[in-house]
């Protein structure tokens, strides 16, 4: 594991929200053997077994329920907001609206009444930003959310930053790219397709993905907690360079001793497909089979310059692309998720 890089002095109190999801865990772990003094809030169905041998407070209930927020932010110093609405069948636009922008609100308001804050870590995304036409972006592009979470994570973002005008609250936000890492399962099945004889790609785009290795995204977020001059900034927070996604088979694919070949489909027919599927299950409350947020992946180029994180934090990524890919391939084998065929 890499040197923890937080600098928060033991004992401070801190507050973090989506403490049992992926990157929280990982950045709850890093704040814990750094003895500060952790509050977090859950949702009562989160899983916290993970970190059940770690000193936390724990708060029960939904991260926008006004009462729970005002005894979680209390005396607290430093606020992690990492908390997201799950990307499912079942959630609407009130869904993400309270988890990621009337939350935001009652944090933000809640920790400016207290003298001694000191900076509230606003986690957002760089889908802000949208397809990238001339890649590589930074922090400046036009945004361009296309969906109802990429939307409300940018209202947040914009409320915070009018806010903070109003009341000289410190705040940062982070924007991660792709998150991966052990841990996490959302590139399995772009894996499963990297071991086999054929890899699919829809269109005739690069398809390039920016990666930030959960690791990497976790340490720069506690820098951004500390540095003087990150206060109202906001920072992409990804690897050194984004990778088409046909690049990430072949190292998958050459890892494992595997020969595949890219075969080109056209998009537009799974564009109908994923249109009807999700007007068919949505109603239902099923999770489609295919829709159109994950046809539209392979449509667009995430690729950003990570210069200001490096500036403006100090901060270098540790992982590169081949060794985050390779790790995480093999986390996944060793969870028994992903077949490792034999090596020639």
């Amino acid at each position: 594991m890499p040197e923890n890089l937080c600098a928060m002095t033991p004992a401070t109190p801190v507050l973090v929200t989506g403490a049992t999801g992926f990157t929280g865990q990982n950045l709850v772990k890093k704040l814990a053997a750094a003895g500060l003094n952790i509050t977090a809030v859950a949702r009562k169905s989160s899983n916290l077994q993970p970190l059940a041998n770690l000193p936390i407070t724990w708060l029960r209930g939904e991260v926008y329920d006004e009462e729970l927020i005002r005894e979680a932010a209390k005396g607290q110093q430093y606020i992690f907001h990492i908390a997201a609405a799950f990307r499912d069948a079942k959630s609407n636009y009130q869904d993400y609206w309270n988890i990621h922008v009337k939350s935001t609100r009652l944090l933000a308001q809640e920790a400016a009444n207290n003298p001694n804050f000191r900076r509230m870590i606003q986690v957002s995304t760089i889908g802000v930003h949208g397809h990238i036409e001339q890649p590589p972006a930074d922090e400046t592009a036009p945004f361009a959310p296309d969906d109802d979470y990429q939307k409300t994570k940018l209202e947040a973002e914009l409320w915070l930053k009018e806010f903070a005008v109003k009341r000289d609250f410190d705040y940062t936000v982070i924007r991660p790219c792709g998150i991966y890492g052990p841990g996490e399962r959302r590139f399995l099945k772009l894996f499963k397709m990297a071991t086999g004889p054929l890899f699919p790609l829809l269109g005739h785009g690069k398809c390039l993905v920016h990666l930030v290795h959960v690791e990497d995204l976790t340490e720069a977020m506690m820098l951004a907690a500390t540095a003087p001059q990150a206060k109202g900034q906001a920072f992409i927070i990804g690897a050194n360079e984004a990778i088409a996604t046909a690049d990430i088979a072949a190292i998958v694919a050459r890892h494992f001793g595997v020969k595949n070949r890219v075969i080109r489909l056209p998009i537009t027919p799974f564009f109908l497909a994923g249109d009807l599927c999700e007007a068919l299950c949505k109603p239902l409350g099923i999770e489609p089979p295919i829709y159109r947020r994950r046809v539209a992946f392979y449509a667009k180029d995430r690729s950003f310059t990570i210069t200001k994180m490096q500036k403006i934090l100090g901060f270098q990524p540790r992982y590169d692309n081949e060794r985050g890919l390779i790790e995480t391939a093999d986390w996944y084998v060793e969870q028994g998720w992903l077949k490792a065929p034999k090596r020639r």
